[in-house]
């Protein structure tokens, strides 16, 4: 089952996705869901440290098993969105995670939460936030015309950059103003938006499950044909490749982020908290004019062309000094942000584009599976250099690895390609 060339509209006679109800409800419930989801990023933590008291090291294991479901359910996750309605799943997810964060204040009120029940909350949680990702990841081709991927994709991105930069923040503020605990209701009620704004997507969803259609093979049969997809595909198999390359060592310097700004740079918390707002608004600027920026460059090309730019950017982020010197800091920063938009706009819409309909979920639960698994090792890599060598030796590996990562872009045919092909393909 593949897209029909005769229903795609070329970009310059497409109406823009702004101005298209079933996109801005996909936008909104995107932006609203990764809002709420930040916001507990910094509620739950303090909850356990101001309520539970709980260690650094039992806070720390939070964000371990936030991460760690992506790593055990996204190849299952992909098989179950192809077999079930995708927006009815999601709406699900959206209103098992609202139930799911009521129950800590809830336990709270009767005296009753244990760090114990936080665990299995945010781990719940995670298991879910993988299949809503799955299946949201399948949403936009069905609900813009191919030609308007980047641009939409561009836009998801935007919004995600929009709730990294608003999120901490509002999650900061609510916290100080009134408690953790009820900070915790504004994550679950921005789940209940979510799901409100899903169901009334008019969209038909294009998906086998649908009509009826859909093929059943085995479970593990399932997973193969997802993963072989990608591993076979001449074009997802670098991008994957470098995905994975460019988050490992994303996340080595991220958890270094911080320390390295106070303890090295002696940076106030209003200048850490400046330095991270500039580079969630260079990403939130490059996902609005990612289309733009990407038919200038080559939608396919702009690929490696982003990750290999921002290298002379990044290289002198571990020689900042002390005071003016942040600035070097912060403007790697802010390119390293650009350029990821960049890439993973790009790298979506080039998945979007060329798997079937009937793999393109379990495609991307490989994807997932391997690009968000290697998140943890990454963090822990960075750490343990930092350890063994000093930080800025480690921010250093971390920087090069970033941008080296483009290697098995530049070996593989999408060196010679400028643009997305329209047509999609079942390699």
């Amino acid at each position: 089952m593949t897209r029909i060339a005769a229903e795609k509209t070329p970009a310059r006679h497409a109406v823009s996705v702004w101005r298209q109800r079933d996109f801005l409800l996909l936008w909104g419930s995107q932006t609203v869901n990764e809002t709420g989801a930040r916001i507990s990023g910094v509620a739950i933590p303090l909850l356990a440290a101001s309520h539970l008291d709980a260690s650094t090291f039992e806070v720390s294991a939070i964000t371990a098993l936030t991460w760690l479901p992506f790593l055990v359910f996204s190849l299952p996750a992909g098989v179950a969105v192809d077999r079930l309605p995708n927006r009815r799943l999601m709406i699900f997810c959206d209103l098992a995670r609202m139930i799911l964060m009521l129950s800590l204040p809830a336990g709270a009120l009767f005296g009753a939460a244990t760090l114990i029940q936080v665990y299995a909350v945010v781990t719940a949680c995670g298991i879910l936030t993988v299949f809503f990702n799955v299946a949201f990841r399948t949403q936009l081709p069905g609900i813009v015309p191919d030609a308007q991927l980047i641009e939409g994709n561009g836009h998801l991105s935007m919004g995600q950059s929009v709730a990294k930069l608003v999120g901490p923040a509002a999650g900061g503020v609510l916290a100080g103003a009134v408690g953790a605990l009820r900070t915790v209701l504004a994550d679950a009620a921005s789940f209940l938006v979510s799901a409100v704004l899903l169901s009334l997507i008019r969209t038909p969803e294009r998906h086998p499950a649908t009509t009826g259609q859909a093929p059943r093979p085995s479970f593990t049969t399932a997973i193969r044909e997802g993963l072989g997809f990608v591993v076979r595909h001449p074009v997802l198999r670098p991008l994957l490749a470098c995905s994975s390359a460019t988050n490992f060592f994303f996340m080595g310097m991220t958890g270094l982020q911080i320390v390295y700004l106070v303890d090295e740079l002696g940076a106030s918390p209003s200048i850490t908290g400046a330095v991270f707002s500039a580079g969630m608004v260079g990403g939130a600027l490059a996902g609005m004019f990612a289309g733009r920026i990407s038919r200038w460059i080559g939608t396919a090309r702009v690929t490696w062309v982003s990750l290999l730019a921002a290298g002379p950017f990044c290289l002198p982020m571990p020689f900042a000094q002390s005071g003016w010197g942040i600035l070097l800091f912060a403007l790697g920063l802010t390119v390293v942000s650009v350029s990821q938009v960049l890439y993973n706009t790009a790298d979506t819409s080039y998945r979007q584009y060329v798997c079937p309909p009937e793999l393109l979920a379990r495609t991307n639960a490989s994807v997932l599976w391997v690009a968000f698994g290697v998140i943890p090792f990454g963090a822990l890599f960075g750490g343990a250099l930092a350890s063994a060598f000093g930080i800025r030796t480690a921010l250093l590996v971390c920087v090069i690895g970033m941008w080296g990562s483009p290697v098995f872009l530049l070996f593989s045919p999408l060196r010679t390609i400028r643009n997305i092909p329209i047509e999609p393909h079942g390699e």
